[in-house]
């Protein structure tokens, strides 16, 4: 009996429920888990077997900030965000954009570009849309410009200080800039990163 209040005590940390903070999970498993859907050129693409495109590289710089490697996760649209909101992947870097919806379910890094929903949504087939989708159930008639950001848990500050920091720096020194030249070019319906 005397045991019981130390037990009591520890329970809080045996509980499911205290989890480790998500930055001290990828710095333990020294990769950054990367969700995308590969098929839409020149965001993300396979070509040759290898994965390719503007998000994949901004992942790859991301990873590196946070001084990890970056595990790629081609997946499909059904699983990418609810893989990410069960932790099964960190991070998802799709050409999504932040909506009111899907704030309610994760945290997001601020923009990352700002592109034309239309472009996007041309590239893409229906099924697989998220972009799109969580602007509207039909496709935009007029170009509208969003901003594209990376969703990930929610409940994760230090995390979030984490990505946004690499992501800042990463813009801040040019990199994201000549990415942007590189895979998008001036006449593919982006704008200036935010």
């Amino acid at each position: 009996m005397r045991f019981l209040p130390g037990l009591i005590c520890l329970l809080p940390l045996l509980s499911p429920l205290a989890h480790a903070e998500l930055i001290d999970d990828v710095n333990d498993r020294g990769e950054l888990r990367i969700a995308l859907e590969a098929n839409t050129p020149p965001f993300s693409f396979k070509e040759d077997g290898n994965l390719k495109g503007f998000e994949v590289e901004l992942g790859q710089l991301l990873a590196n900030e946070l001084e990890v490697r970056a595990d790629f996760v081609v997946t499909d649209a059904s699983d990418l965000l609810a893989g990410v909101e069960s932790g099964k992947y960190d991070i998802a870097i799709n050409h999504i954009a932040q909506t009111p919806a899907l704030s309610d379910r994760f945290d997001f890094t601020e923009p990352y570009i700002k592109a034309n929903a239309q472009l996007i949504a041309q590239k893409e087939e229906p099924r697989s849309i998220l972009l799109v989708q969580s602007l509207t159930e039909a496709k935009p008639k007029v170009a509208q410009a969003v901003s594209l950001s990376i969703p990930f848990q929610k409940g994760n500050p230090a995390f979030h200080a984490s990505l946004e920091s690499a992501l800042q720096r990463i813009k801040a020194d040019g990199r994201l800039e000549a990415l942007e030249k590189k895979w998008l070019g001036p006449d593919t319906g982006v704008a200036p990163n935010p």
